[in-house]
């Protein structure tokens, strides 16, 4: 029995795809784009739903539009069939009035860690945003003659960040080989807030489990990731030191990330905690729970199914995933992102959580092929929330 847990780049796929089955055992399927690129996500709810309207993820997910873009000038060419963000931008232009604006949110399909989100409600700002990328851009190039950037293509499955060619874009860095792909989606606004945490907003970070071709495990223990300032609508504020009169919006209340928060322990004090211990009603989280497995059943299916080019699990393999939920004022749970072996960094001081996961998943895994039997002796916080039979044995 042969087993590897390594990162992405370092599993031998050939040779565990090679063996005889149960005689080799790897931490990864080798193409899940289907999910952990954002504009492939997009595209995996949307066929799925064209042929199941009924699923969850009508609900849970919000309709984005993806465009690719290699130069700021043509951004207009690549909105042109974005009917849903022109007509609301438009009736943004009509308005007027940043209170009753309707706010999207800007993410690079293939950025991790928060790096690249930005907020608008107008083209002017999108445009801005776009000016100001290419602008860093040529700066960047200008200063590294020798070309030595890593950029990653389509066909990467990683589901990390290269480490080197950052563009600088003020507050977290985005890198060049990024700026291509993207996404638009309408903002969730107002989100659930706390009062007794100071109203910070915040995500939840979910651990999930796929294993074989394939069962689909969420981990119950969850975390609750903060914000680093109380929540405010969104809104336009002179944020320039220098006196300039453009327009931003102050980031600080609006994104959960807590990488985001660098080293500052002030920003960082409770920004990571448990979900379960939140001062919410028990049945608010039993609900938020409940639509948590369900959907992550439903896109784990719609990604195997819909898309089998880009997800394709293996009856050798398991894979980890941390999958990222914003609940709104009305205690609808929305699906914000799936990142392949998430960082579990972001844990901080709640290394037994992870330690839990990691225990349950060798349970699951590993244990059947040791001593037999198919489902290991693994805690009940490990919820099987889909397990379908795709006839994938290699």
């Amino acid at each position: 029995m042969v087993l590897q847990i390594s990162p992405y780049e370092s599993i031998d796929f050939d040779f565990a795809i090679s063996r005889a089955p149960g005689t080799a055992l790897i931490n990864s399927y080798v193409i899940r784009k289907a999910l952990i690129r954002k504009h492939f996500l997009s595209a995996t709810v949307e066929t799925w739903l064209a042929k199941h309207p009924e699923s969850v993820l009508s609900t849970h997910v919000k309709r984005s539009e993806a465009f690719e873009l290699d130069f700021a000038e043509f951004l207009d060419d690549a909105l042109v069939e974005a009917w849903d963000l022109r007509a609301s931008l438009g009736r943004n232009e009509a308005r007027g009035d940043s209170e009753r604006m309707e706010w999207w949110i800007l993410k690079p399909s293939m950025s991790d860690r928060g790096q690249g989100i930005r907020l608008f409600s107008t083209m002017e700002q999108l445009q801005g945003i776009f000016d100001e990328w290419e602008e860093g851009m040529s700066d960047m190039e200008g200063d590294d003659e020798d070309g030595d950037g890593r950029e990653i293509g389509d066909d990467d499955e990683s589901g990390g960040g290269a480490t080197d060619g950052h563009l600088g874009d003020g507050d977290g860095h985005i890198m060049a080989s990024h700026l291509r792909h993207f996404v638009v989606q309408p903002y969730i606004d107002p989100p659930l807030l706390l009062p007794e945490l100071d109203s910070r907003k915040f995500h939840i970070r979910v651990y999930v489990l796929a294993v074989g071709s394939m069962r689909v495990f969420v981990y119950r223990d969850m975390l609750a990731l903060f914000s680093a300032k109380p929540y405010q609508a969104p809104r336009l504020t002179d944020c320039n030191s220098d006196g300039n009169d453009d327009a931003v919006v102050d980031l600080d209340a609006h994104l959960t990330n807590t990488c985001l928060q660098g080293n500052d322990i002030a920003a960082k004090a409770g920004s990571v905690r448990r979900f379960w211990e939140l001062p919410l009603p028990q049945e608010t989280r039993d609900k938020v729970f409940e639509q948590i497995c369900a959907v992550t059943g439903d896109v784990f299916e719609a990604a195997a199914r819909g898309m089998m080019v880009h997800f394709q699990p293996l009856e050798c393999a398991f894979d980890v995933y941390g999958l990222d939920f914003l609940v709104d004022a009305q205690g609808t749970a929305w699906l914000l992102e799936v990142n392949a072996f998430p960082d579990f960094k972001q844990t901080g001081d709640l290394q037994d959580l992870v330690a839990g996961f990691w225990q349950d998943t060798l349970h699951i895994t590993v244990a059947p092929l040791v001593g037999g039997g198919r489902g290991g002796d693994a805690s009940d916080r490990m919820v099987l929330v889909r397990d379908i039979d795709l006839g994938r044995r290699s």
